[in-house]
């Protein structure tokens, strides 16, 4: 009985069926080693991020931890069957920016929710001071740097000292926190539910960039997208193509009525009775 011949070998040789066994086998072996390497390498790594105290933490320590009332909320929208919307903007107070969108609510008489950046409403105090009667302020947080890479206590640091800045300028103590970009790490769940705030996100955002010079396209793309419950992101503060938005503001708060939606703050539209959850 003869010896299949096998395929050629790098030196020019055939592989027996022996050879080419064990070189599987060591193949297999190689891949097996590698991939334990990977999976040590990446533990040799981790051992290297502070875990229990770092940005992807929501504990700190192994001591007795101060968390407020204990619990925390965070919402993107109301679940309701009643047609209710809540205007957010972020970022701001600004010169050129604020004014017009508190100009455009008080005209229309539309309540609004504004998560203020705290160095900003210390520099421009003056341009909300004494107009925020029908409003209601949120935090976001004191120079907008993205708090997900923060540990805990630099987020609690950050947020406490903008809480302090809104609550001596607007009268009022922000009860809730918008993060960033929306950006939620361990370290701001862990500072919030220690200042007892709600975090509040948003199911639905302005979308400036696809309407360049078109205000009122952008404020009927809105208007068609609105469902009762909607928290929307706007903004008071950016680049100039935001100004969109702001443009057709009053053509979004004239079509959204129109539609039978009401304006209400974030907090009005979380105390309301909420109706059945979709698919529920």
């Amino acid at each position: 009985m003869t010896r299949e011949a096998g395929p050629a070998g790098p030196d020019g040789g055939r592989w027996s069926r022996r050879r080419v066994l064990g070189g599987g086998a060591l193949l297999a072996g190689g891949v097996a080693l590698g991939a334990a390497g990977m999976s040590q390498g990446t533990w040799l790594a981790d051992r290297h991020l502070p875990l229990s105290t770092g940005p992807a933490s929501a504990t700190v320590g192994n001591r007795r931890q101060d968390v407020g009332s204990g619990g925390l909320q965070v919402v993107w929208h109301v679940p309701t069957t009643e047609r209710l919307v809540a205007l957010t903007f972020d970022d701001g107070p600004l010169p050129q920016w604020t004014p017009t969108v508190l100009d455009t609510l008080d005209r229309y008489a539309v309540p609004a929710t504004f998560f203020l950046v705290g160095s900003r409403v210390r520099r421009h105090a003056d341009l909300i001071r004494g107009r925020l009667a029908r409003h209601e302020v949120g935090n976001h947080s004191w120079r907008h740097r993205d708090l997900a890479r923060l540990a805990a206590a630099a987020v609690h640091d950050d947020l406490r000292r903008s809480h302090d800045a809104i609550a001596e300028v607007t009268g009022v103590p922000p009860r809730l926190a918008r993060p960033p970009y929306g950006h939620l790490g361990g370290g701001v769940l862990h500072a919030a539910v220690r200042l007892d705030y709600r975090i509040v996100l948003w199911s639905l955002q302005m979308v400036e960039g696809e309407f360049p010079d078109d205000p009122a396209g952008h404020a009927r793309r809105i208007v068609a997208d609105v469902v009762p419950g909607t928290i929307l992101l706007a903004h008071d503060a950016g680049s100039a193509n935001r100004q969109v938005a702001l443009r057709g503001l009053d053509a979004m708060i004239t079509g959204l009525r129109s539609r039978g939606y009401t304006f209400v703050t974030v907090s009005q539209l979380l105390g309301h009775p909420t109706g059945p959850r979709p698919g529920g």
